[in-house]
């Protein structure tokens, strides 16, 4: 019996330590994942956009299906990004007009990794422009991290393992999507002389299907003071 119990404990430690990193959300319908990365491939989503691709951290499948549960959004968005100067246009917030998406312009610097909150968000996702510079990110593995506060304001903190931490750099090629599976740290130092850097951040709203609150917490936030006006 007690070979039994230590060969199981063994097996579980292996198993453990073999797990393959998730840094993003999982689709196990492959033709959902094949139709999301034929449509990204297609530039049917640009609406005109010809400053910057996805970059390769984006959740090609959760785009799409956000993109479709809200076209003339997301539409609105690219559109704004394609016709406005992004580097001469004054940091601060600023509205997208015929919308309610407030974008941000932050001319910022990276910083000590230390310093930098780890964060999610359930009923918004983060659109990530840099326009100069280079941004620091960190991806955390979500088999080694775990939720550390209460959930409020549609954010959520970590613990995390920072060797099972990826290592992402964001440069003005690319833009980054943080979808709520996308457990992330942003601003963090990178290698480059610079850390001084411009980007652009427009909260995009995050539409379930079903229209469901996240619950389980009697004093938890139902993401219903989160949501922009008319969203459900």
């Amino acid at each position: 019996m007690k070979k039994t119990i230590l060969s199981l404990l063994a097996l579980a430690a292996i198993t453990t330590a073999n797990a393959q990193e998730i840094y993003t959300a999982q689709f196990t319908d492959s033709a959902l994942v094949r139709k999301a990365q034929m449509w990204v491939a297609s530039g049917e989503w640009k609406n005109g956009f010809t400053k910057a691709e996805p970059d390769n951290s984006v959740n090609l499948t959760d785009f799409y299906i956000q993109y479709h549960r809200e076209p003339e959004t997301w539409k609105a968005l690219f559109a704004w990004l394609e016709k406005t100067d992004l580097l001469a246009i004054p940091a601060g917030k600023h509205l997208i007009p015929g919308t309610d998406l407030i974008v941000s312009v932050e001319d910022s610097q990276n910083e000590d990794l230390k310093k930098r909150k780890t964060e999610s968000h359930r009923y918004n996702c983060d659109f990530m422009f840099v326009v100069k510079g280079t941004e620091g990110f960190r991806f955390l593995d979500h088999n080694t991290s775990t939720q550390n506060t209460k959930y409020q304001y549609d954010v959520v903190r970590y613990d995390y393992n920072p060797a099972k931490a990826k290592t992402v750099e964001s440069t003005p090629e690319r833009f980054f999507i943080m979808f709520p599976e996308d457990w992330h740290i942003a601003k963090v130092k990178t290698s480059k002389p610079d850390q001084n850097l411009r980007v652009i951040v427009v909260k995009m709203p995050y539409r379930y299907r079903d229209s469901r609150e996240r619950t389980g917490d009697s004093q938890e936030c139902t993401g219903k003071c989160c949501m922009k006006k008319g969203q459900k």
